[in-house]
């Protein structure tokens, strides 16, 4: 990692990183091939007290968004309400009435994943195809985000590096700070201090509590959506593609370290795996409840079920993941 060259540095962690042509030429799923049946048996066996945690954000008009790169917040409107069942407005017989509503928003401006198609490296896009035979204006044609709407179910393991790293960066709350930069070292420590059930492997899917959100929704969105973050270094990259995460999803606006670790550079560890390493990332989840439970009985990992919409043709999704214990 050479932080005076992004394009370098970038090239060569994508050779490093890639998989492509690793599950054929005609593959859309990427790193959720390591999710198989046997993978979903194990997670289904963690199941003990059927207690749930959804692991999303709200969605509604105080969400994180502040317009930029054109993300709105949610915009809900009630088409129908009981106002106009009381007053007999709505056509219907015999007294029935009911109520109808809509939302208008951006699929990635709360909880999300982002698709294959979602980010492209030097044109091209998951697989080695050419970016823009992949998503047009039409949406995305190869890898839509409902590709993977019978996949991602599987084991979710949470690392939280806010409470693991607490003591050795003598944080007042577990909450990194804004452009902390989250290493394979670091990552393994939390594994470390964890214990047993923090082991990261093939098909999980990792969720990185950086604490970001909690101080977000103590203090103020602020610059949540865009604005200095802690996250997952640059460097981390060959760490997760050796451990063949299926996804990773954190609770910041951008999964990685904000601002980027090179001059003049725009999110690069996206640009390395998404669409080299075929690896789905999520973003903006809401890790707070399941973590303050992990601390408490010590488990650290559940099923996970967190498909995304099927909404045909696009490149990322809102989502409510569940964690299953």
């Amino acid at each position: 990692m050479n932080p005076g060259d992004a394009m370098e540095s970038i090239e060569q962690m994508a050779a490093e990183c890639s998989n492509w042509g690793r599950w054929g030429e005609d593959d859309v799923l990427g790193t959720l091939n390591f999710i198989d049946p046997g993978k979903r048996v194990e997670a289904a066996g963690l199941v003990g007290s059927g207690r749930v945690f959804s692991l999303a954000q709200a969605f509604d008009s105080e969400g994180p968004q502040n317009g930029w790169r054109r993300r709105t917040n949610p915009v809900h409107t009630m088409t129908d309400t009981g106002t106009d069942a009381e007053y007999g407005s709505q056509g219907f017989p015999h007294g029935f009435g009911g109520a109808d509503d809509v939302v208008s928003m951006p699929l990635q401006c709360s909880t999300q994943w982002d698709g294959l198609g979602h980010i492209f490296d030097r044109g091209r896009a998951w697989n080695g195809r050419r970016a823009g035979e992949v998503v047009t204006a039409a949406g995305d044609a190869v890898t839509g985000i409902e590709t993977a709407a019978s996949q991602i179910v599987s084991r979710g393991v949470l690392l939280d590096l806010g409470r693991a790293l607490e003591q050795e960066l003598g944080l007042e709350r577990p909450e990194l700070p804004d452009g902390f930069a989250i290493t394979a070292e670091h990552l393994e420590l939390a594994i470390e201090r964890q214990g047993p059930s923090a082991t990261v492997g093939r098909g999980d899917i990792l969720l990185i509590r950086t604490g970001q959100f909690t101080r977000a929704r103590r203090e103020g969105w602020g610059r949540y959506a865009g604005g200095p973050a802690p996250g997952l270094s640059f460097a981390s990259a060959p760490w997760l593609h050796r451990r063949e995460v299926a996804a990773v999803a954190t609770d910041t606006w951008g999964f990685e370290v904000r601002p980027n670790e090179f001059e003049e550079a725009f999110q690069p560890l996206h640009q390395v795996v998404i669409p080299n390493m075929g690896l789905f990332v999520g973003e903006m989840w809401n890790l707070d409840g399941w973590a303050e439970h992990c601390a408490q009985d010590g488990q650290y990992d559940a099923l996970l079920c967190a498909p995304p919409l099927p909404i045909t043709g696009a490149v990322g999704s809102p989502l409510n993941p569940l964690a299953i214990k």
